[in-house]
């Protein structure tokens, strides 16, 4: 190479570009181009399964891990982010393993599909296909950052961190249109928190153009009147801007100063993916144009211009890339795909086993002293406990806080959440540990995850189940499936508190819904209800100190009963997820039931008894997700027949898999058909009397247990 000492001024204020550094940025933004190309190949050839290039992206990458600190600073990627993990210190067989699927690859193990990025040793975020669900997580994770500067403990009890850290997440024009972008924009600049927004507007969402996708065409323009938001806009295929832009906005962040976002405009000179053909939706003389501003054309123009290299240097290294890559390639295609008994692996911790002995304590409770204390009791309890026992563990949601105005603690009562389980938090442990969040459920949920993937413990509360519906993309898409799709290197240990439920007398269609079988069908999600105060408080302990995600669903109406009320079973008492409770033994016939169909179910037996000389074992299931079918199989080898019971609708219930279950395994035990009781398969309404009838009742399981008896 030409060893001529010219730089390249990228802007006003910033370090020219070194030859040195032009012809390194330009070699991984052909090592990039490569790569897309080989894969291509591959494609055709049906050696591999998919392929979406980044193409038109690479000086935009590389630009900005210029000024990044891979291991230091943490990453949000999107799919055309090739060339900045590249850059960032992947190489081309880190990503050819990936387009295989291979077992040996490094950042999925064969789970993920092409350009889906993911690296523990650069702080590459585990990377997922639904668009727009990085940007409340890459908040989250920056949100973790500030939490742990304010706290000495937290400091030495988390590992990765560091005082100037930043948080980049990257984006196409077209996923800016998703809400979840707009929802992580006002956190950040709420909390003034240090993440820099790449948005690589290369015009075009699939087939539909910015100008379809944007009011006016233009990202930067909207996004100006957020407070506190650095904005700037450049040219993304022109090196030496967009390496000084780079430069301003994370030095804007690094420095403290609060977010960024930059506008970095790019072309896309091949369709969106190799099942697209953007031939069919933009003009010949469109694509001539576009391929004019290509970033590799023309940072190969600036190389020749400026004496740093010549034609014949420029074409070694070319030539030098693509071997690289082609050896790559080969390598890769050696590689066996995973094993097929490695399908279940890492659904949950591979170290950590909630269902396990270690985690059942429940035989041996220390008891505080003799008072009868409600569900809500017990979960604050238990919520103190362990925020007390672990400095990791944060509490946020709608309302969680006694007070937002933390000036006001003292002055009002507070409020502790709408059911006040969470009361008196914020004032013994401090507003960093318990807080308001916007109302907006995503955005507890996704920087939850954030958070959790910082090494936290977020225990969040969804206000009501009813309105749980925004979260649905980061719950099943991102949280639950984490730890399978990153092949274990990444997790999330976040609690999701819900409460659900009718019973209310008022409640209506929005205030009353149990939907426990949705979270139970996802997997990678562990799903609890508990039924009593006391199992509330060991369930929540052993949810908080396992490493999966869980779903803890809490029943409004099950919260100040007195019926299921129990004593402080102290700070170490738990039950383990998957096992069942006899709550009354009998030998007659089993009813499996759960939550608020427990003390329904026992009345009923108590009925049948007394009334039809029936004795009716009952089994309190306490989670769904896993539920316990030994326990069942015990119960209904010795009564013979079993009767499910469940709040949900009938239809597709839980107890549609558990009788499908008894069914297929239990078959030469059962002396009669399993029935259900369940709701009717509408929901819940307002009126009292059609409340009443729509949810099952004590009579509805006196008759099925009756009617199966006679059987």
């Amino acid at each position: 190479m030409a060893t001529t000492e010219n730089e390249i001024e990228p802007a006003r204020g910033v370090t020219p570009l070194t030859s040195e550094q032009l012809l390194s940025m330009y070699r991984l933004m052909v090592t990039s181009r490569h790569i897309d190309d080989r894969e291509i190949s591959l494609k055709r050839q049906n050696k591999i399964f998919f392929q979406i290039s980044g193409a038109g992206h690479e000086a935009i990458g590389v630009a900005m891990a210029a000024h990044c600190r891979p291991g230091h600073d943490w990453f949000y990627f999107y799919y055309r982010d090739r060339a900045f993990a590249l850059a960032l210190g992947q190489t081309p067989l880190d990503h050819l393993l990936q387009a295989v699927g291979a077992a040996a690859d490094p950042q999925t193990g064969g789970r993920q599909m092409p350009s889906h990025f993911s690296d523990t040793r650069f702080n590459i975020a585990s990377m997922s296909s639904p668009t727009g669900t990085q940007f409340l997580q890459a908040v989250g994770a920056a949100e973790a950052g500030l939490r742990i500067s304010r706290n000495e403990e937290l400091r030495r009890v988390v590992g990765r961190f560091e005082e100037d850290e930043i948080v980049v997440v990257t984006t196409g024009d077209g996923t800016t249109s998703e809400g979840e972008f707009w929802e992580s924009l006002n956190t950040a600049c709420n909390l003034g928190l240090p993440v820099v927004y790449v948005v690589e507007d290369n015009g075009y969402a699939i087939s539909v153009p910015v100008e379809v996708q944007t009011a006016g065409g233009s990202i930067s323009r909207l996004v100006r009147g957020f407070p506190g938001l650095h904005v700037v806009e450049c040219d993304g295929t022109d090196i030496g801007a967009m390496y000084g832009a780079a430069a301003e906005v994370v030095g804007h962040a690094r420095q403290r100063r609060g977010p960024a976002l930059l506008h970095a405009h790019c072309t896309r000179p091949y369709s969106h993916s190799m099942s697209d053909d953007e031939r069919m939706y933009r003009t010949p003389e469109e694509r001539e144009a576009q391929d004019e501003r290509c970033p590799l054309r023309r940072t190969r123009q600036l190389l020749l211009a400026a004496g740093i290299a010549t034609p014949d240097e420029l074409d070694r290294l070319e030539s030098d890339v693509e071997a690289e890559v082609s050896a790559a390639a080969d390598q890769a295609l050696a590689h066996e795909q995973p094993a097929p008994e490695t399908a279940l692996r890492h659904l949950y911790s591979e170290d950590v086993d909630p269902t396990s002995a270690a985690f059942d304590t429940e035989d041996h409770p220390a008891y505080r002293d003799d008072r009868p204390l409600t569900m809500v009791d017990l979960l604050n309890a238990c919520l103190r406990d362990e925020m007390e026992r672990d400095p990791r563990i944060v509490v946020f949601g709608e309302d969680v806080a006694d007070v937002s105005r933390e000036a006001h603690i003292g002055e009002v009562k507070g409020k502790g959440g709408v059911f006040k389980v969470t009361h008196g938090l914020q004032g013994r442990f401090g507003s960093d540990r318990v807080y308001n969040s916007p109302l907006a459920e995503a955005n507890i949920v996704g920087r939850a995850i954030g958070m959790a993937t910082r090494g936290l413990r977020p225990v969040v509360e969804i206000q009501f189940f009813d309105y749980i519906w925004p979260a649905m993309m980061q719950l099943r898409d991102e949280l639950a499936m984490l730890r399978y799709r990153s092949n274990g290197t990444y997790s999330a240990p976040v609690v999701v508190r819900v409460t659900y439920g009718g019973y209310l007398k008022g409640g209506g269609p929005y205030h009353s819904q149990t939907g426990e079988s949705i979270f139970a069908h996802t997997p990678g999600l562990r799903v609890a209800l508990p039924a009593t105060a006391e199992d509330a408080n060991g369930l929540l302990r052993t949810a908080m100190r396992c490493d999966d995600p869980v779903l803890f669903l809490e029943h409004k109406h099950l919260y100040r009963q007195v019926y299921n009320k129990g004593r402080d079973p102290g700070p170490d008492f738990m039950i383990p997820f998957g096992k069942a409770k006899v709550v009354r033994a009998g030998s007659d016939l089993t009813v499996v039931a759960c939550g608020a169909l427990v003390k329904r179910s026992l009345d009923a037996a108590k009925v049948v008894s007394e009334q039809n000389g029936i004795d009716v074992e009952v089994l309190d299931l306490r989670t769904v997700q896993p539920f316990d079918m030994e326990r069942i199989a015990r119960s209904v080898r010795k009564t013979g027949k079993v009767v499910v019971a469940h709040e949900d609708s009938l239809s597709w219930g839980i107890g549609s898999e558990i009788a499908a279950r008894i069914a297929d395994e239990l078959f030469p035990w059962l002396d009669g058909p399993v029935r259900r009781v369940a709701s009717l398969d509408t929901w819940v309404a307002y009126a009292p009397k059609l409340e009443e009838v729509i949810l099952p009742q004590t009579q509805n399981v006196v008759d099925a247990i009756v009617d199966l008896a006679g059987f």
